[in-house]
């Protein structure tokens, strides 16, 4: 009434209804204040009626009639489009509207301009989409001096989306050997740039509406709540999972997660999905991320340093990587121990190859993948390849199964360890260009796996 009376639009003092339907589904937030204004000023005879049927309409509507921009328009158009209609939005959400490119989105920046603009007074001109966010890596992999066997694992999992653990005394690294893996990752492609964008829209967290093509680095604290992670709350909001869709979750000081936080990643890191099951809502996210992880290998943290570690010393890692069970441990592709640097070592000038050469490696690495999942629906990478497309794409020579069949039953691998150590030993022969897996690439992607069927 407050925005209306400031347009010199009277109300009717009798009781006004608005139907929102369907019943049962709850409804909250400001987003419905304009398609209520655009409603009640339709059945006023402001606005024609035909014309707003065919319109999708959101945003918050001030006491003085300025539209304040609201989240959610990106996926809002996404349905407008769906549906051949147009979307009204504020102007300040029209730039991130505008992505979808299938439908018309039509800014504005009070209702007097939308009254105008319906009115054939003051049209408005559509939105345009707002400008790509620039990647720019400040971070180099040549920063990180020695731990070259934890650069190449950090390689295979770029390159093929694998899961990584990394195990090592407190300052040997981990954290900064994560923090440079967004500097080896290949863009966004435009469809993976939207898919994205709608999750982190919902969020709220598209500024200016610019879309970024740099791939989500989300880095929660252990002390994260199971609703922050995996999605939950009153709305059924999406958590870390989903943020983290297309890109990148990183867990630092993984034991010292909650034991139900780490147990509720177990569903979504096999389907790729997951499920907010809440009393008033049943919400479905998209949650293909790769996980990175990083823990002490014990309490103190030094139990490989006989000089430094405490007296209960093997019996402490047992009990504090034991907090990461068995399922979970198992989910990890690749596990790295990365010990201490020397200090001499500090000091040598920066070796190994950049974090521009690494991702050139890795985007022909992805290349290679996309030629050959063209065709498949659902697999983009190898670490979603599985039953017969991995076996016709992964199957090795003679030697390399003879030598995987010997792990296997040595080392007791499950039947999810026994496939994955296939994917990750098909991108270590994607990396090297070789159309077939060989020994030598079996023979790597043991090494890493061995170490987590150990720990496990």
């Amino acid at each position: 009434r407050a925005a209306l009376s400031s347009m010199a639009i009277a109300l009717p003092s009798k009781r006004i209804t608005i139907n929102l339907s369907p019943a049962d589904l709850p409804k909250e937030g400001s987003h419905f204040d304009l398609p209520i204004a655009v409603a009640l000023l339709a059945a006023l005879e402001v606005l024609p009626a035909d014309v707003t049927e065919s319109v999708v309409s959101l945003g918050e509507l001030s006491l003085d009639g300025t539209l304040v921009p609201v989240a959610g328009a990106l996926p809002a158009a996404m349905t407008a489009a769906e549906n051949d209609c147009k979307l009204l939005c504020p102007s300040a959400s029209g730039a991130e509207a505008a992505w979808v490119g299938d439908t018309q989105v039509i800014p504005a920046a009070t209702l007097s301009e939308v009254v105008r603009h319906f009115t054939g007074q003051a049209p408005l001109i559509p939105a345009e989409p707002g400008e790509v966010a620039p990647h720019a890596a400040t971070r180099d992999l040549r920063d990180v001096k020695g731990q070259e066997r934890a650069k190449r694992a950090l390689e295979i999992a770029a390159a093929g989306r694998h899961h990584l653990l990394l195990v090592g005394t407190p300052g040997s690294g981990k954290s900064m050997l994560a923090a440079r893996l967004p500097s080896i990752l290949p863009a966004l492609s435009p469809a993976e740039a939207l898919e994205t964008s709608m999750i982190h829209s919902l969020a709220g967290l598209i500024d200016e509406g610019g879309i970024s093509r740099a791939r989500p680095f989300r880095e929660p604290h252990h002390t994260a709540s199971m609703a922050a992670i995996i999605g939950g709350g009153r709305q059924a909001r999406p958590g870390e999972v989903s943020l983290a869709h297309n890109g990148v979750l990183f867990l630092d000081e993984l034991p010292e997660f909650a034991r139900a936080v780490l147990e509720t990643l177990r569903q979504p890191l096999e389907t790729g999905e997951v499920m907010i099951a809440r009393a008033n809502a049943h919400v479905r996210y998209p949650c293909r991320f790769m996980f990175i992880a990083a823990a002490n290998p014990c309490r103190c943290g030094y139990m490989t340093d006989a000089s430094r570690a405490c007296a209960r010393v093997p019996h402490c890692g047992e009990d504090y990587l034991g907090r990461i069970s068995g399922p979970m441990m198992d989910r990890f592709d690749l596990r790295v121990d990365v010990p201490p640097v020397a200090f001499q070592d500090l000091d040598l000038p920066a070796s190994g190859e950049s974090s521009s050469q690494v991702a050139a490696k890795v985007a022909a690495a992805r290349r290679r993948q996309a030629e050959r999942y063209a065709e498949v629906p659902g697999v983009a990478v190898n670490a979603d390849a599985e039953g017969e497309i991995l076996e016709q794409v992964a199957t090795p020579e003679k030697a390399g199964r003879e030598l995987l069949v010997k792990a296997a039953d040595r080392f007791n691998l499950s039947a999810r360890g026994y496939h994955r150590v296939l994917r990750v030993a098909r991108t270590i022969a994607d990396l090297d260009g070789s159309e077939t897996v060989a020994r030598s690439h079996l023979a790597e992607a043991l090494s890493y796996r061995l170490q987590s069927a150990l720990i496990a």
